[in-house]
């Protein structure tokens, strides 16, 4: 207990949590192995991040290249390429949808399906605005950190990195405890019309679903979830960059439903991840702050 301790003072708790999430993703691997189809590939790219990210922390003070790769490349990649990895995971490891559960709480809230009822305000502008808007989800959280690194806040880069990542892999966790595949999906047929765009919906979907695939990942909604935790970050860090933030994160929270990529029950999950995420990463935060001060490393 007291060597792990001491692992984890050792090293930044962004690191940590990547590297934890990583094995936990191996072991995962390996217990469902004959189930998962491309269980080699998975444990060796797993297993590759997690030595890579330990080279990083050895040699990242050799240069500024080295450091802004460590820092910000480095960390994008690594949930760039677990969330697609996603794919031979999640339905393999547990198989059954839950949205028929999800459909069933939206239509109990509103009466009807919140995606159906969207079409009343439907129009081709709109439709645009708000697929340009949901397509921000990854470009939100890096330019929130490059502007941090840019403006020399370090200790705040340091611990946004954190609880970013940390929210990153608990919706990754949802993904597999509740695989859903979303209303574009289950409520297709219940859709009086397509979603039309003037210029860039089309494109933008097209591009959406041979990058994500078909994933079970809608519940909770990590669009929601990373967008407002970035929100609540920057108000407390960069008021200036919330300021640019807040009208693209509400428009995409909207799009989330209104492109039938979510219900609404996910995007409340989704709040209530932000809100997990805080609670549970301050107190881990603080812990290892306490510790870093202490000189326990």
């Amino acid at each position: 207990m007291g060597r792990m301790k001491k692992i984890l003072f050792a090293l930044r708790p962004g690191d940590s949590a990547t590297i934890l999430f990583l094995a936990f993703l191996v072991c995962l691997t390996v217990i469902f192995y004959r189930a998962i189809p491309r269980g080699p590939y998975l444990i060796s790219l797993y297993s590759a991040l997690i030595v890579i990210q330990i080279i990083l922390i050895r040699i990242k003070k050799t240069g500024k290249f080295i450091r802004f790769f460590y820092d910000l490349i480095f960390p994008t990649i690594c949930v760039l390429l677990i969330f697609d990895s996603l794919e031979w995971i999640v339905h393999y490891v547990n198989p059954r949808d839950i949205d028929p559960v999800l459909i069933r709480l939206d239509y109990i809230i509103f009466g009807n399906h919140p995606t159906v009822m969207l079409e009343k305000i439907m129009n081709p502008l709109l439709t645009d605005i708000l697929q340009l808007a949901y397509s921000t989800y990854y470009f939100v959280p890096i330019s929130y950190g490059a502007v941090l690194l840019l403006n020399k806040q370090k200790e705040e880069f340091n611990r946004s990195l954190f609880l970013i990542l940390f929210c990153f892999y608990l919706s990754y966790l949802g993904y597999i405890l509740f695989p859903a595949l979303g209303p574009r999906f289950y409520l297709k047929q219940f859709q009086s019309t397509e979603l039309h765009g003037l210029f860039v919906t089309k494109p933008l979907m097209d591009i959406l679903n041979r990058l994500e695939g078909i994933k079970r990942d809608a519940f909770p909604s990590g669009h929601t979830g990373i967008t407002v935790l970035v929100l609540y970050l920057s108000y407390k860090y960069r008021r200036e960059f919330f300021r640019i933030a807040l009208p693209v994160v509400s428009a995409l929270v909207l799009a989330t439903v209104y492109c039938r990529y979510h219900y609404v029950v996910d995007v409340i999950a989704g709040f209530g991840l932000t809100v997990i995420t805080i609670i549970l990463g301050e107190r881990y935060y603080r812990w290892w702050t306490k510790g870093q001060s202490d000189g326990k490393f």
